[in-house]
């Protein structure tokens, strides 16, 4: 069956960085559009970003600047490097698939990974 399974998460000084992965196995072709979503407790899950094939990228303004979404399409595989961590990014970070960019960005992907912690330290 289609997985998507995150690697990555870790706890980190602020300032520091971080690199995500997800990478989808049990398909044959790859999704249009990969991202990833946040949430903390008592909190909705937000955007953070998404990228297409075409490696078109979408990301949340709390990020620009600081994060980098990129993909290995022949690996299936989206990553996110996450430098200048705050502790506000403390979250668990889930990764998005869907041949829609709309789906995934609005949080209505297919396919959803397991979710990986990000603490960040201050």
């Amino acid at each position: 069956q289609v997985q998507l399974v995150e690697s990555g998460g870790g706890l980190v000084q602020a300032g520091g960085s971080l690199r995500l992965s997800c990478a989808a196995s049990g398909i044959i072709f790859r999704f249009n559009a990969m991202g990833w979503h946040r949430q903390v407790p008592g909190k909705q899950r937000e955007l953070v970003a998404v990228i297409t094939t075409d490696r078109s990228t979408n990301y949340a303004d709390s990020v620009k600047g600081r994060f980098i979404i990129s993909r290995d399409n022949a690996k299936n595989t989206v990553y996110l490097q996450m430098n200048s961590l705050k502790p506000e990014d403390t979250a668990v970070y889930y990764c998005a698939a869907d041949p829609s960019p709309t789906a995934v960005i609005t949080g209505r992907g297919s396919y959803w990974g397991q979710g990986t912690q990000v603490t960040v330290s201050s």
